[in-house]
């Protein structure tokens, strides 16, 4: 598998390669992606199992047993649920978020597309997301998934980053450059 050595030279890279690797060979990358932003969507919204996974005076087996709970819960498949329990026996679960943001990255980057975080003011709509979709795919030459995200400290425009490239044309920034401006 060709992964950047960036990715794969972390922790959080060594366990999304060698859970990319064992998704591959049984053939459910598909799944298995799918259950890790199932996993980040709980994270983001849920503070308990946010602070679950950062917790070091959790046991290993309380953890065990909690990820397992949850995985049930999020209907995750078999193998992401034995990954979550190899996570909580090496007290690694803190590294979850990042071993999804790794595991992405690598699928993408086998798929031969790359994935945009947008972040905008307001919800873009299912048309404004495909048109998108479409003007970064000219721009880059390669497919583009697109993730979206609402921030409404931005004021309006959006923030693109596609890997370390970033596209900001938010109002705040706009805002900041001008206050800079008149500062002198």
């Amino acid at each position: 598998m060709d992964t950047s050595g960036g990715i794969t030279a972390s922790l959080q890279g060594r366990y999304a390669s060698a859970l990319f690797d064992l998704a591959s060979e049984q053939g459910v990358v598909t799944a298995v992606e799918s259950d890790l932003d199932k996993l980040g969507d709980a994270l983001g919204s849920s503070d308990d199992f946010a602070g679950l996974i950062r917790n070091p005076q959790v046991s290993r087996d309380q953890a065990a047993r909690a990820v397992d709970g949850v995985a049930g819960v999020l209907g995750l498949s078999a193998l992401t649920k034995n990954f979550l329990g190899v996570l909580a026996a090496n007290r690694r679960l803190f590294a979850l978020p990042d071993v999804i943001r790794a595991f992405s990255a690598i699928a993408a980057a086998q798929r031969g597309e790359v994935t945009a975080e947008v972040t905008t003011a307001h919800p873009l709509s299912e048309d404004q997301l495909a048109q998108l979709s479409q003007k970064l795919k000219a721009r880059e030459g390669k497919e583009v998934k697109v993730r979206a995200r609402v921030d409404p400290e931005i004021l309006g425009g959006l923030v693109v980053r596609i890997g370390s490239q970033q596209i900001d044309s938010s109002i705040r920034t706009r805002l900041n450059s001008l206050a800079q401006a008149m500062k002198g």
